[in-house]
């Protein structure tokens, strides 16, 4: 089970189970904070699949509302199944990628570990040493606090459906329900979103009064709700009302029976930050990330509640699905009405 401890009030410890280590230092003062992923490539494109995992390596100190990594290592598992030509076309892409989101967010990479295995692995590990002011611990959400997303869900059924393509069989359980553009584009979409840091959201989260956060990957957004909720301090329950998905994913998930998309259990990669934010702040922090000063690609939207109760998350028996158009779509390519095509989830419909 996740833990949190503390020396004191100005040095907490965040163990096991939530995005990040932090341990206080022997220097007054000072915090490591420190943590680690990998995986295998989802993408076709070796240079994103790069970008990708460091951005995804990088969310777990975001989600802590840290917005600098002191450093970054690699860790890499070349396929033997390669040939000499694949390896030396693919893996360099992969490096750059990953090299060259670090630089976006401010660090580098100075090492790493690099293997032969059966299959091609990418992931690493990031470090950051901080001063109390610097991070915001996952535990002090209070009654009234509303749930934000910071990017839309639906990564692992864009995914999937892209591979389908080339598979008849599969292909023909959803055809009815989405056209080849559609899974294009959410496909591409999911890639870009991905591959998108979510160091402005850790910014934001000092500017709006953030009381906890965790990214959204593997375990979905329930489970990642329930652990975060688990760690709250307050006597305090989440609840999920609105859930921004990648256009029609919703639909490919309901045809096939499979991914638990809208029951909140689908896996994402490199998923947006769950945030708890004050009632009066959050409308606020969704208009600021759309902010063109900061490059115009970040989204956000208020998908739920903080309620008293046990420490538990849900997602309501019929929660609202606002289906998220892929930058530069319309309505009419994905066959949408229009009442359930929007990227503005920054009112309160609870």
């Amino acid at each position: 089970l996740p833990t949190l401890s503390g020396k004191s009030a100005t040095s907490p410890a965040l163990g096991i189970g939530l995005d990040s280590c932090v341990i206080p230092l022997r220097h007054r003062g000072l915090s490591l904070v420190q943590t680690t992923d990998f995986f295998y490539p989802l993408v076709e494109d070796p240079y994103m699949m790069g970008r990708i995992a460091c951005a995804n390596v990088l969310s777990d100190l975001y989600a802590m509302g840290i917005t600098e990594c002191d450093n970054m290592l690699m860790l890499l598992s070349v396929s033997q199944s390669m040939s000499e030509e694949e390896r030396e076309k693919i893996m360099p892409l992969m490096i750059k990628g990953f090299r060259d989101a670090a630089e976006e967010g401010g660090t580098a990479v100075t090492g790493g570990q690099t293997v032969a295995n059966p299959w091609v692995i990418i992931g690493g590990v990031a470090t950051v040493v901080c001063q109390p002011d610097d991070f915001i611990m996952p535990d002090s959400a209070v009654v009234g606090d509303v749930l934000v997303l910071t990017k839309p869900l639906g990564t692992q059924v864009a995914v999937n459906a892209h591979q389908w393509l080339d598979n008849p069989e599969k292909w023909s359980k959803v055809k009815t329900v989405v056209s080849r553009q559609e899974v294009e584009l959410a496909y591409q979409e999911a890639m870009f979103n991905m591959a998108t840091l979510n160091r402005t959201a850790a910014g934001l989260m000092h500017s709006f009064n953030a009381h906890a956060a965790t990214d959204i990957t593997g375990f979905g957004i329930l489970g990642h709700s329930q652990s975060l909720a688990k760690q709250q301090r307050n006597e305090v329950s989440f609840v999920i009302h609105n859930l921004p998905i990648l256009a029609k994913m919703a639909a490919i998930s309901k045809a096939t029976g499979q991914f638990g998309l809208l029951q909140g259990t689908s896996a994402e990669t490199s998923g947006g930050l769950l945030i708890c934010l004050p009632r009066d702040q959050a409308a606020h922090f969704c208009s600021e990330i759309k902010s063109s000063k900061y490059g115009g690609g970040h989204q956000a939207w208020i998908v739920g509640i903080v309620e008293k109760g046990n420490r538990t998350a849900r997602i309501i028996d019929k929660p609202r699905v606002i289906e998220v158009l892929p930058r530069g779509a319309t309505a009419t390519v994905f066959a949408l009405d229009n009442s359930s095509a929007s990227s503005d989830g920054s009112s309160f419909p609870f």
